[in-house]
């Protein structure tokens, strides 16, 4: 019998039924973090792809809903990692990246945790911010884009970016500082 013509399996049905619960919240999800609708269509597929595959290398998924967010957060996060490391400006040597400041992936399985559990802490704090607060701090720490480019795309003034801006690194340290201190002292 033809592949495509076989009944359903239950692997199938259960990607079927995370697919109709869950698009629409994931779709949203990324859409309040990554301002391209092509990008954001590019990740909620991939985050369903990896479903997909998880399934048919027998790999089960328990919590669906948080591993589809997780799936879309790690594409997220390497999305604009790679916008940043494409981005043709100069990155100021006496500021930090975000990259730089994030235990290495290569350091191990507590590293990682680390990592983990810090990138999860910032999506948190970030949600909390007010809006031009947030899509300032992201066009210019994860994007890479310029304030004088986002004078130029907003029309806002540069000032009123800078200020944005600073009001929001200001909150995301006070937010994450506790998160710091917990992982500096380890």
């Amino acid at each position: 019998m033809d592949a495509s013509l076989q009944a359903p399996t239950g692997a199938d049905r259960s990607i079927a039924e995370a697919f109709v619960q869950q698009r629409a919240r994931l779709r949203g999800f990324i859409r309040k973090r990554v301002p391209d609708a092509a990008d954001v269509e590019d990740i909620l597929q991939d985050a369903f792809y990896e479903l997909v595959e998880a399934a048919r290398l027998v790999h089960p998924v328990e919590h669906v809903g948080a591993w589809l967010f997780t799936v879309a957060r790690n594409r997220i996060t390497d999305l604009f990692r790679r916008r940043r490391t494409d981005s043709i400006e100069p990155v100021d040597d006496d500021e930090d990246s975000l990259e730089d400041l994030l235990p290495s992936l290569d350091a191990g399985p507590e590293a990682a945790y680390a990592r983990r559990v810090l990138l999860e802490e910032l999506d948190a704090a970030l949600d909390e911010l007010p809006e031009e607060q947030r899509s300032v701090f992201i066009a210019h720490e994860l994007e890479g884009r310029s304030f004088k480019e986002l004078a130029v795309t907003t029309g806002v003034a540069m000032n009123t970016l800078l200020s944005r801006k600073r009001y929001a690194v200001l909150h995301l340290r006070r937010r994450l500082q506790a998160i710091h201190d917990e992982f500096g002292e380890s």
